[in-house]
C-alpha cells in the first residue's frame, strides 16, 4: 500500500467515534476526500459525501453509492456514583469478555479522559460465580477519581469512549485496529472514487461514510433517500475461515489476504455480483463468495429500502477478531477491494439494466 494512502488509513483508524459520535473521524475523512473529490459535503447524521462526476459533468446520469460505515463500537457513561466509578452501557455490540480490563478513552468536555474497565477481583468471587462470564452490566469504569465531585470535573453522563489502543501493524502487511469494523470499508470507499477521479467514467460516483451502522443503520437510511442511485454497494468486514474451529459450512473457504469477499443473497442483486466478480477476474484478483441466508447485517439491509430501489452489492474484507480490540486485516485486501470495485464502476453506462433477467 502506498505510504500516502497508509496513513490516512491510520489516522482514520485511530481516531475516537464510536456510533453516534462519528465527528472526529469524518472530519478526517472529508479533509482526504478534498483533495481529490468534485464535491464534498455531509448531513444532518453525519454522514459524509465525496462526489466524482461522470465525465463531461452531464447532470442526468446514473449514480453509484460506495457507503462504508465510519462508526465503530464503543461506550456511553450513564452514571457517576459517589465514589466517582463510572457506570456506562454499550454502544454496538459486544463480546463482554474483551472488554474486562480493558483500557478506555473518555471524550471528555476539556480533553480525553483514560481509565480502566473494572470488575471484582477472581480471587474475591464465589467458587461457582469464578465460572460465570462477567456481564458487561457489572463492569464500571476507573478513572482514578476520589469522589463524585472529583470525577463530574472531568466526564459527563452521555459522554462518548472507545478501547485505547492504536494501530498495530503485525507481519507481512498485516494490521490490527480496535476500528477496522468499519473505517476500513469508508477509506475504500473513499479510495475508490480515487481511483474513478483518476479516470472518469460514464456514471456520478458518490463515496459515502455512514454513520451509526452498528446501533440502526439510520446513516445508510438517510444517506440512500439523500442521494437515489442505480447501484448501491456496501463495503465491510466478514468472517474468514482460516482459524482455528472456523465453520466453512456456513461461511465457506475464506482466507486473509485471499482477496475481497463477494456475497451473494436475497438482499443482493446478481447482476451487481456478477458484475464485480467479471471486474476481479479481469484484473486477475482473487475473490471468495459468501451466501446469506436472510439479511447481510451491512448497510445493504437499508439501501435497499430506498426510493424506488437500487441495485444492491456486497464487497467484504476478511477480519479475525471482529467486535474486539483487534480487528485484523490484510492491506492488500482493501486495496483489492477498491480495484475490484472500481473496475466494475467503470463498465457502467446509461443502459445498464439490473432489473432480474436483465443480465
Amino acid at each position: 500500500m502506498e505510504d500516502r494512502a497508509l496513513q490516512f488509513l491510520r489516522r482514520l483508524l485511530d481516531a475516537p467515534g464510536p456510533s453516534g459520535y462519528e465527528r472526529i473521524p469524518a472530519q478526517i475523512w472529508r479533509e482526504e476526500a478534498e483533495t481529490f473529490a468534485d464535491e464534498v459535503t455531509h448531513d444532518v447524521l453525519g454522514n459524509s459525501y465525496a462526489r466524482v462526476r461522470a465525465r463531461g459533468d452531464a447532470e442526468d446520469v446514473p449514480k453509484v453509492l460506495l457507503a462504508g460505515h465510519i462508526d465503530e463500537i464503543g461506550f456511553v457513561i450513564t452514571h457517576i456514583d459517589p465514589e466517582g466509578f463510572l457506570w456506562f452501557a454499550p454502544l454496538g455490540g459486544w463480546d463482554d469478555q474483551v472488554v474486562v480490563g480493558q483500557r478506555i478513552r473518555i471524550a471528555g468536555r476539556e480533553g480525553d479522559v483514560v481509565g480502566v474497565i473494572g470488575k471484582k477481583a477472581a480471587h474475591l468471587l464465589q467458587e461457582e460465580d469464578r465460572k460465570k462470564p462477567t456481564r458487561l452490566e457489572d463492569m464500571w469504569i476507573d478513572i482514578g477519581a476520589h469522589h463524585h465531585d472529583d470525577a463530574v470535573s472531568r466526564v459527563e453522563v452521555g459522554d462518548a469512549a472507545v478501547i485505547d489502543s492504536h494501530v498495530l501493524e503485525l507481519m507481512g502487511e498485516i494490521v490490527v485496529s480496535r476500528s477496522m469494523d468499519n473505517r476500513m470499508g469508508a477509506f475504500i470507499a473513499l479510495e475508490t472514487a480515487r481511483l474513478i477521479a483518476a479516470e472518469r467514467c460514464a456514471v456520478d460516483v458518490f463515496a459515502i461514510a455512514t454513520t451509526q451502522e452498528e446501533i440502526s443503520f439510520g446513516g445508510a437510511y438517510t444517506a440512500s433517500f439523500r442521494t437515489p442511485s442505480t447501484v448501491a454497494i456496501a463495503i465491510d468486514l466478514t468472517h474468514p475461515t482460516d482459524y482455528p474451529g472456523a465453520d466453512k459450512k456456513r461461511s465457506n473457504d475464506v482466507k486473509l489476504g485471499g482477496g475481497p469477499v463477494l456475497s451473494r443473497g436475497a438482499t443482493v442483486n446478481d447482476g451487481v455480483f456478477r458484475g464485480l466478480r467479471e471486474s476481479a477476474r479481469g484484473q486477475g484478483i482473487d475473490t471468495a463468495v459468501q451466501a446469506w441466508g436472510k439479511s447481510s447485517g451491512t448497510d445493504v439491509d437499508a439501501m435497499i429500502h430506498s426510493g424506488a430501489g437500487t441495485a444492491t452489492g456486497i464487497v467484504s474484507v476478511p477480519s479475525r477478531y471482529i467486535h474486539s480490540p483487534n480487528e485484523m486485516v490484510h492491506l492488500r485486501d482493501l486495496e483489492n477491494a477498491a480495484k475490484v470495485i472500481a473496475g466494475f464502476i467503470r463498465t457502467l453506462t446509461p443502459e445498464s439494466d439490473f432489473r432480474p433477467g436483465s443480465w
